[in-house]
């Protein structure tokens, strides 16, 4: 199977005004993206809705009583998590892991590969992560509930703006190497590129401000149980990762290998959509909690839709 994230240097047979165009339109999309995004209705009304679902019960308003109802609510909590923002840019950098083989079984097994480095990467993080809330505890950033007056920016806010920005940061270079402007060095390592991928979805419980995360990270800061915190954190990121597998493997059973071909077809189609979906998902993540979220304090002022 050839991975689409290794596809890189085909990209420098793509003329360079259809590369600017590509930059300039994934730029656009991922800004328009951040002004019609609605938090509220994606954290609440669908996320909320899924976790309640699951549960059985108000998942938000109903405390985490003991270790297994935690394991439990991390897992729903994490799968109910997949379409909050930080999620649908992840889904957007990864490009269709669909494999060319013949037989079903071979497809199946060509996508759950690279599927299993970027779940390596994710868990990795999310459960060291999780180590040091389970040992630091209540003293962490995220800890705090208290809303911020008008203005001001909670530490939370601001643990959140620096991680998202490095990740929006990391996946806008990696936009720019596969599109060809910056030099690439996961280039040649197609595991690699999916484990930093893996990593850089892990990365996001260190920010998110999900509130049925918040719940789960008080739970494990108060538990001062590293291994329960790990534990928490790694179901959370197995959650988030449920629907992406579960799309990609559908979509290599229902295509037997087209999308892949057509990937493939031209050596710079697979560099150039790669490209743009970094692009879109790095430009989304660095406005959205970067400059987004602070219009939303009152500090500056940014587009935004009626309904976000």
């Amino acid at each position: 199977m050839t991975l689409p994230l290794a596809a890189t240097p085909a990209v420098d047979s793509a003329p360079a005004r259809r590369r600017g165009l590509v930059l300039l339109l994934s730029a656009l999309v991922g800004f328009l993206l951040t002004v019609v995004w609605s938090a509220e209705f994606v954290d609440q009304t669908i996320g909320s809705t899924v976790a309640d679902t699951m549960l059985g019960r108000d998942a938000d308003a109903t405390p985490i009583a003991g270790t297994l109802s935690g394991i439990v609510f991390a897992f729903a909590s994490g799968l109910a998590g997949s379409f909050t923002a930080c999620n649908i840019a992840a889904l957007g950098a990864v490009a269709p892991l669909v494999g060319a083989r013949p037989s079903v079984g071979a497809r199946i097994r060509g996508t759950l590969r690279p599927l299993g480095w970027l779940a390596a990467g994710a868990l990795t993080v999310s459960g060291a992560y999780g180590v040091v809330v389970g040992i630091v505890g209540t003293a962490m950033p995220q800890f705090a509930t208290a809303r911020p007056a008008p203005g001001t920016l909670s530490p939370g806010l601001v643990q959140a703006m620096v991680t998202f920005g490095l990740i929006g940061l990391a996946f806008l270079y990696l936009g720019l190497a596969a599109l060809g402007y910056l030099p690439d060095p996961l280039a040649r390592h197609p595991r690699a590129r999916m484990a930093v991928m893996g990593a850089l979805i892990g990365g996001f419980l260190i920010g998110r401000p999900f509130p049925l995360f918040r719940q789960l990270f008080r739970d494990a800061a108060e538990s001062h149980n590293p291994l329960y915190g790990a534990l928490a954190f790694m179901l959370q990121s197995a959650g988030n990762l449920v629907v992406m597998s579960v799309l990609f493997v559908l979509l290599a059973l229902a295509t037997g290998g087209r999308a892949h071909r057509w990937l493939t077809a031209t050596p710079a189609r697979l560099a150039l959509i790669t490209g743009a979906a970094l692009v879109v998902a790095g430009v989304f993540t660095l406005l959205y909690w970067d400059v987004r979220i602070l219009a939303r304090r009152d500090l500056i002022w940014y587009p935004t839709a009626p309904w976000s």
